[in-house]
């Protein structure tokens, strides 16, 4: 548990501290902020693209190994990264350095659900929950105390340490379970899909700046489209397929897939935007907003490890639905935010947007990793942690544009460019407008949580009844 906490909170800890110092490495490095801007995308990217690939390789060759390979070339990427001598060596060595976090971020779901019964599986992968919170409060932290203090080197090198103890920790504790069939691996399919998820993440990526109608995106998206067919048909005909395409037959994988996305969407539009509402609408200071911005993974990182044993004790579905249904009211609270909102009422507010998704997000882990068979872990443990970067990049993108037009619709005249010049109303009203859209993305993930529960509770009376009929 130690082993694989330690990795999920060394990955989540260097998106948020990296965040913070993109201002600093914008003026160390004397460039551009859109070419600052790819010391995140390029990482994203990168972790995105590899990580289902690395779980089926995972599924092939056994997980430690690949685990700890991973935790060494994150460490050596974050040392050269302390290194970079412009923001170009920066960029490349960040993608080396996701390459090893696609390897521990893809893997480390999988391991606990291989190590744990089913009856601890919900109270592990809480825990793992819990560290993710952890990681996103520390990072801002961390990250302005390091760049305070010394200087931007230091925000790669705190990582070392960390690394160090992770590979040593892993290598004493972590099980060596290893498949007795060998496979061979889908480079086909491994390559369509990683064509196809490109296409689409640059597509909404840079769509946001040159506009979703520019003939470049189009293409992109036209490649995603064309490279995601291709994968389905190599899928269905390989004899060893990168996904086990009949794991989607299972209504509770797919299902909680599928909420898990829509959460995303929804709670990754929130991170990005909330900032804006704090700082440049309601006028809070910097070190104000990062403190406020804490109260969702604080109620995440509280109710994570508690909803994890509930759902070993109740049951998975029910804890999801009760999950959803507190994101989905406190995102309704969020939309009647106004002016004169003072810090107790914003915590008040979102506070049960953390406690929602700490409630649903590890019940809905362990359905999916316990509804996976036990060959293809890696893979499914991969493909949660797709639809977590997915909807991370599909939500900035969705709610980042839906906000500047309802901004724009408030304004009531063409503003300019940069929609954060218009009037706080009609910003403010924008922001309303979204978190009302978020609140109904999160009720139509409930709607299906819902039906799967009561589908299940009709086969689990089926079941029950089936014997005594044949008596």
């Amino acid at each position: 548990m130690a082993s694989v906490a330690m990795g999920i909170f060394l990955s989540t800890i260097d998106g948020s501290i990296v965040n913070v110092a993109l201002p600093t490495l914008e003026r160390v490095f004397q460039t551009s902020f859109a070419a600052v801007q790819w010391v995140v995308l390029a990482y994203l990217l990168t972790v995105t693209t590899l990580m289902l690939s690395v779980g089926r390789l995972a599924d092939m060759q056994g997980k430690k190994r690949i685990y700890l390979s991973g935790f060494a070339i994150f460490t050596l990427g974050s040392v050269l990264c302390a290194l970079a001598w412009n923001v170009y060596a920066l960029i490349g060595f960040r993608v080396l350095q996701a390459i090893g976090a696609a390897m521990v971020m893809a893997l480390g779901t999988a391991i606990l659900t291989e190590s744990f019964p089913p009856t601890e599986r919900g109270r592990a992968l809480g825990i793992g929950g819990a560290m993710v919170s952890i990681g996103i409060v520390t990072g801002p932290t961390v990250g302005g105390l390091l760049l305070d203090a010394f200087s931007w080197h230091w925000i790669f090198l705190v990582n070392l340490p960390v690394g160090i103890a992770g590979i040593l920790l892993g290598l004493r504790n972590l099980p060596d379970l290893r498949p007795a069939l060998r496979q061979q691996f889908d480079f086909a399919g491994a390559f369509s899909l990683f064509a196809s998820l490109m296409g689409l993440l640059l597509a909404l990526t840079l769509g946001q700046e040159m506009g979703y109608r520019h003939p470049l995106i189009l293409g992109l998206l036209g490649l995603w489209l064309v490279m995601l067919a291709l994968f389905l048909w190599i899928e269905r005909r390989a004899r060893y397929p990168m996904i086990n395409l009949g794991m989607f037959r299972n209504a509770q994988f797919s299902t909680n897939l599928g909420t898990g996305f829509l959460v995303f969407i929804a709670t990754a539009g929130s991170t990005i935007l909330v900032p804006f509402l704090l700082q440049g609408v309601m006028g809070y200071d910097v070190r104000t907003v990062g403190l406020m911005m804490g109260v969702v993974p604080f109620g995440l990182g509280v109710m994570a490890p508690i909803a994890g044993a509930m759902s070993d004790r109740f049951g998975s579905r029910p804890i999801t639905v009760i999950g959803l249904a507190i994101v989905a009211v406190g995102f309704y609270s969020a939309s009647t935010l106004n002016l004169d909102t003072g810090i107790l009422g914003y915590v008040l507010r979102f506070l049960p947007i953390g406690i929602g998704l700490g409630t649903f997000q590890s019940p809905n882990n362990s359905a999916v990793m316990g509804a996976a068979p036990r060959e293809n872990l890696g893979v499914a443990s991969g493909l949660l942690a797709i639809t977590r970067t997915m909807g991370q990049v599909t939500g900035v993108a969705i709610m980042g544009a839906f906000w500047a037009s309802r901004v724009a619709a408030h304004s009531g005249a063409r503003v300019a460019a940069d929609i954060t010049q218009a009037a706080p109303e009609a910003q403010l009203f924008g922001f309303q407008d979204t978190f009302v859209l978020m609140a109904l993305l999160i009720v139509v993930a409930l709607v299906f949580a819902v039906r799967a529960l009561l589908l299940q509770r009709q086969l689990a009376r089926q079941a029950r009844s089936a014997p005594l009929s044949r008596l």
